[in-house]
């Protein structure tokens, strides 16, 4: 999976960072984030990457682009810098000209200049985030009256829930992320265009 941008990201982690970064386990030398994990272990990554492709990128009311920002909110939102910066980068791609939507969304979160959909739908993903049992009738009513089917709430719920678990995953492991934004920016285009299950 995404080869070429792991070849990029390892050469630039030598480069940059000669020292040694070490996850919490054995991993593939210099491979950042999910990735290493999803290399070191095919087995679950085939569930994993199988779960991220169906609900990011299958049958949906909502585009693929605010399914990506949905899941770089809640990354955000949980201080998890790989997930965050690759899935604001994926939803950048999807949106083009209305690419700087996403660093609203991530400074402003619900209060950003945004659909009221879009709106209600953060607000769920953010008490998902904290805990789910925090989601009230009012808030579903209110994505409901902004215009969310039960589909759109659904996957909301869904995407917040699941980027919990792989934000977890990463962080719980203590991947390498990078900070240059660059490699985000080239894992982002090809998620945009490839999704999460390719050859």
């Amino acid at each position: 999976m995404i080869r070429p941008v792991y070849d990029t990201i390892r050469k630039l982690r030598q480069r940059l960072f000669p020292e040694k970064l070490m996850a919490h386990i054995k991993l593939p030398d210099g491979v950042p984030g999910i990735l290493g994990p999803l290399m070191a272990y095919p087995d679950s990554a085939a569930h994993l990457n199988g779960l991220a492709e169906v609900v990011l990128r299958g049958p949906s009311s909502l585009t693929e682009a605010e399914r990506e920002m949905i899941a770089a909110f809640v990354s955000s939102g949980n201080d998890c810098y790989f997930c965050t910066n690759s899935h604001a980068a994926a939803a950048r791609h999807l949106l083009g000209d209305e690419a700087p939507l996403v660093d609203e969304i991530l400074n402003n979160g619900p209060a950003a200049e945004i659909s009221d959909k879009m709106r209600a739908l953060l607000a769920i993903a953010g008490k998902i985030r904290r805990d789910g049992r925090l989601v009230t009738p009012e808030d579903i009513n209110d994505a409901r009256e902004a215009g969310a089917d039960d589909r759109a709430i659904h996957d909301t719920v869904l995407i917040a829930s699941m980027f919990c678990m792989y934000n977890r995953y990463v962080d719980g492991l203590g991947t390498w992320a990078p900070r240059n934004r660059t490699l985000y920016d080239q894992l982002g285009a090809r998620l945009a265009v490839k999704g999460y299950v390719h050859s």
